[in-house]
């Protein structure tokens, strides 16, 4: 029986941020991809976030975007290793503890909800990693050892972005490390195109309209591709298969680590009434107190029956279709968790004058980014998955002071040494701390990037030949630079049209960044 998976997350404050950049450095640049996530203080008018003109969704995004704040980052690189079974990753999973140096709004049930789950925010004031947004004050984000000069790195890198249900967070990264986010739609889509030229990739689009799960808010995506993953390792299927690696930290880096225990997926026999609201979107009014199971695995078990009994999956179609009809009716949402809310295909509580909004001094952690790819409340349902597949091997990261020029970043690339680990279910008392049910931006973006490196794996590559280059740069061609659009039944497609040109800002960043215009 395959053993449990043992995820290290490493948790950056602004205490160990400059000892902890070249690492960081290092992930980006040698990554095959990277995934991040976010924690936000709010979205302002859930509403508007679902208009139905993309222009006036765009609107509402910004002025969320330049109102409230980033709180946590999630980063997670994953390079695939050579000489190693096919589809084989190495993989660095960081937590960004950040606070915002200007007033920004931040909404009472963001903090609620993180409080819920043990967010410590005397820690995140005390810590947190100072930011302004919009564009460059007091010095160039082309130096020095800031969030800002981090997510220039990640430009640099050129790398496939990849991200969950991800137009905000990708609106909310360039308001807060890159620049004032442009008026219209289509500009702000001509710069990410040249911001990211390897492509963006979102796992909300692909588990919708490539993998088709029965749902796919993020705990559910994670754990049904992790489940077919390990099933197919253990039967001996053909193809590739997703396998994880990752750092042993030692030393000083160690106590920087929070492990994320993912036990394997278990049948609770007998179990069969499922709160179908949570089922279908991720979070439910009721939270712990619901009567009904919050199990995701007992969930994805029911759902994997029911494709064998149609009647059965009718009858689940139907409930499903009636949760959604009870939610736009109206208030199912009050005193919904906010986080779990945003990208809902169905209209929230809120009203535009019916906001609950605090204005406040450079505030905190509140996780507002994926209303589906919600992490539940119900005890026991962490964000966690077992490790049917995964090699649980391990390499040890050390950081070589010696190594660090005069702005943080390294000379070279062999600060990174490799190192077997023991056996994960054999934790450490630092292991055995770990919350599985916790929420963090950090575990979200292992999740997403997993779901990608799966989608990789499975879905096959039209119109991409055998060279391994073209491989690499066309990761999953039929999702490339398309993000999901909560209600509509295409995405938003990231390019830059013929009748759009890039905003002013953009071009003096991509000069700054790359050495020239663009």
């Amino acid at each position: 029986m395959a053993s449990s998976l043992v995820v290290p997350v490493i948790n950056v404050h602004k205490d160990n941020f400059k000892e902890l950049w070249p690492a960081m450095v290092i992930a980006i640049k040698t990554s095959s991809f990277v995934a991040l996530d976010t924690e936000l203080s709010g979205l302002g008018n859930r509403k508007s976030l679902l208009a139905e003109s993309i222009e006036d969704r765009f609107k509402a995004i910004c002025h969320a975007a330049r109102s409230r704040s980033i709180l946590s980052l999630g980063i997670a690189c994953y390079k695939k290793l050579d000489n190693k079974p096919a589809d084989t990753y190495m993989v660095q999973v960081y937590n960004l503890t950040l606070l915002c140096s200007e007033e920004y709004i931040i909404e009472p049930q963001s903090v609620q909800f993180l409080v819920q789950h043990g967010f410590d925010f005397n820690k995140q004031y005390a810590q947190g990693i100072p930011y302004c947004k919009g564009n460059n004050k007091g010095g160039s984000d082309n130096h020095g050892v800031h969030i800002r000069a981090l997510f220039t790195e990640l430009l640099r890198a050129r790398k496939p972005l990849v991200l969950h249900n991800g137009l905000i967070d990708i609106a909310f990264l360039y308001q807060s490390f890159y620049a004032h986010l442009p008026e219209r739609l289509a500009t702000f889509t001509a710069d990410l195109s040249e911001m990211f030229p390897a492509g963006i990739y979102d796992t909300k689009y692909v588990t919708e309209f490539e993998l088709r799960l029965t749902a796919s808010y993020l705990e559910y995506a994670y754990k049904k591709c992790k489940l077919d993953n390990g099933r197919s390792v253990t039967s001996g299927g053909v193809g590739p298969h997703v396998h994880v690696e990752f750092c042993q930290y030692v030393g000083q880096m160690s106590s920087y680590v929070d492990y994320r225990v993912c036990p394997d997926v278990v049948s609770a026999e007998g179990k069969t009434d499922i709160c179908q609201r949570f089922s279908a979107f991720g979070w439910c009014l009721n939270g712990s107190q619901c009567p009904l199971s919050h199990d995701t695995d007992l969930i994805i078990l029911q759902d994997e029956k029911g494709k064998q009994d149609k009647k059965r999956k009718r009858k689940r179609n139907r409930e499903k279709r009636s949760a959604r009809e009870a939610a736009e009716d109206s208030s199912i949402f009050d005193n919904a968790p906010e986080n779990k809310i945003p990208h809902m295909e169905v209209d929230p509580e809120e009203t535009g004058d019916g906001q609950k909004e605090t204005t406040a001094e450079p505030c905190e952690e509140g996780k507002q980014n994926e209303g589906e790819n919600m992490k539940t409340e119900s005890e026991g349902n962490g964000v966690c998955e077992h490790n049917t597949d995964s090699t649980n091997s391990a390499t040890t990261a050390v950081i070589n002071d010696d190594t660090k020029t005069d702005n943080g970043v390294e000379n070279t690339a062999g600060e990174m040494m490799i190192e077997k680990c023991s056996d994960p279910t054999t934790k450490t008392e630092s292991e055995k701390k770990a919350d599985s049910g916790t929420h963090r931006a950090g575990f979200d973006a292992f999740m997403t990037a997993y779901i990608f490196a799966y989608s990789c794996s499975n879905i096959k590559k039209d119109g991409a030949d055998d060279s391994a280059e073209e491989k690499e740069q066309m990761w999953l061609p039929t999702a490339l630079n398309k993000v999901y659009l909560s209600g509509k039944a295409a995405p938003l497609n990231v390019v830059k049209s013929t009748f759009s040109k890039s905003s002013k800002a953009h071009m003096q960043k991509m000069e700054m960044v790359w050495g020239k215009g663009v």
